[in-house]
């Protein structure tokens, strides 16, 4: 189920008429039920994954608090992260490191046919498996004690807003809050359906349509100019942040609708002056995940410089994997770790405000190093990603081409576009230091009401008319 679609135009409202009407001690048995019908509705056959991690990571968390032994806690641990891992590494690497392998041997002659396996990638299991690791990590540490009430665990991991893509939530923030008791809240709810208005926003009006365009380029590379390339590379950097990061705000919208609050995703990455200020502004939950799972239990920053830059480039190179089976995620990845690890030698910590115009220079610098970035993520293989590049930087020398364009770059819809990623812009840009939904909603009943209306009308009359899309990030 999509939450662009018609059917989840039916599901939400009545899960949060239901919600609100029954007792409190039943709600989180209506969450359950909602959120695995919710999942199901892809393919029902999957729902097994998530039950078996789910009961994994329960029972784990469980013998863990009722163990002294180190030995012991540190052997459950262990064969937790083997089950879980293992599952997600059957269902989204198995075929990947097989063919890997099977190519490496033929570098030195030795004939092997690949072993593959035909399965479908569940939707949304990179990211329940990490919340149940980073649960049963928790407790591991004593930061969480261990919930007793399996259903109520279920509930937490399930949690149908943030299941498919995120936020990748912590047990002390939600898996309370499932259990709370709550009054409706006129205010938050409000709030929510806004941040969910602007998700969609962002999604249909300006994320769906860009998607056309880098397609059509990326589908027909030899044909395209510089200007077209050039373009492809720049809307698809729009395209994915619109894409995700409106997804995260309908999910924290349709949250705030059952008076639960999920973690901030994204804070206008694009305005970051620093590689590693993109990443404390982009997909938060799972660089934070990184962060505490990865690259602090490695050493972190607590160490020589030599094994700090080695931290740094295993928790990216990880994180790029993160994302897919294929040597593309992982080069995205390895050039953001080794673009932060030229950030620490190069650039010294100061008291000293910088400049506006070095501020201006530096986001520049960082906005052009995660376009070139994107290309790799984007692109269906390395030598796709190589000729964009390449082209573009050759056609540098003949700007007659950058005139030419086949993609309908001078159209009045595409200009439509630019005005609505005009409007993105700035609604990032005040994000910075404001609150941009709730100061609308300080406003007069007139005016913020005339700017519902439109936001609404914009995207009903720009909305893509061949139907529903899938998220971007639903395959990872």
């Amino acid at each position: 189920m999509l939450f662009n679609s018609l059917g989840y135009g039916l599901f939400l409202p009545a899960v949060f008429a239901i919600y609100w009407i029954i007792p409190h001690k039943y709600r989180w048995i209506l969450l359950l039920v909602s959120s695995y019908y919710f999942y199901m509705s892809w393919n029902p056959k999957y729902v097994v994954l998530i039950l078996a991690t789910t009961l994994v990571s329960y029972t784990a968390a469980r013998l863990l608090e009722k163990t002294d032994s180190i030995g012991r806690k540190k052997l459950i641990l262990a064969l937790t992260l083997i089950v879980c891992l293992g599952i997600l590494f059957v269902f989204k690497y198995f075929n990947f490191f097989s063919e890997t392998f099977t190519s490496l041997l033929a570098r030195f002659a030795i004939p092997v046919s690949p072993l593959t396996l035909k399965l479908l990638l569940p939707v949304g299991i990179s990211f329940y498996t990490f919340q149940t690791l980073s649960y049963v990590i928790d407790v591991y540490r004593g930061k969480c004690a261990a919930e007793k009430n399996p259903g109520v665990y279920a509930a937490f991991i399930s949690f149908f807003p943030q299941l498919v893509a995120g936020p990748i939530e912590r047990t002390d923030n939600l898996l309370p809050q499932i259990k709370s008791r709550k009054e409706f809240n006129y205010e938050s709810a409000s709030y929510g359906l806004k941040l969910m208005v602007w998700g969609y926003f962002k999604k249909l009006v300006i994320a769906d349509a860009l998607a056309q365009y880098v397609d059509n380029a990326y589908n027909s590379l030899p044909g395209c100019t510089g200007l077209d390339l050039l373009a492809a590379i720049v809307l698809f950097t729009i395209q994915i942040y619109c894409d995700f990061s409106g997804y995260s705000d309908i999910a924290i919208g349709t949250a705030r609708l059952f008076g639960i609050n999920l973690m901030t995703n994204f804070k206008s990455p694009y305005f970051s002056t620093s590689v590693k200020e993109f990443w404390s502004r982009w997909h938060i939950s799972l660089s934070t995940w990184f962060r505490d799972y990865v690259y602090i239990p490695l050493g972190g920053n607590r160490c020589s410089k030599i094994k700090r830059d080695r931290n740094l480039i295993v928790t990216f190179l990880l994180s790029g994997l993160w994302h897919g089976a294929s040597f593309t995620y992982v080069i995205w990845g390895g050039i953001h770790g080794i673009a932060q690890i030229i950030e620490n030698h190069l650039f010294k910590r100061t008291s000293d405000k910088p400049s506006r115009f070095l501020k201006l220079v530096s986001w520049g610098a960082v906005f052009a190093f995660c376009n070139a970035a994107w290309v790799f993520f984007r692109a269906e293989t390395l030598s796709d990603a190589l000729y964009v590049l390449k082209n573009v930087i050759m056609d540098l020398r003949y700007p007659s081409r950058f005139k030419q364009t086949t993609l309908g770059l001078f159209e009045p819809d595409f200009l439509h576009r630019l005005f609505f990623i005009a409007l993105l812009a700035i609604y990032d840009l005040a994000s910075l230091t404001t609150d941009v939904i709730m100061w609308i909603s300080q406003r007069k009943t007139v005016l913020r009401w005339a700017v519902y209306l439109i936001m609404i009308w914009i995207i009903l009359a720009y909305m893509p008319p061949t139907g529903t899309t899938e998220f971007v990030y639903f395959q990872f």
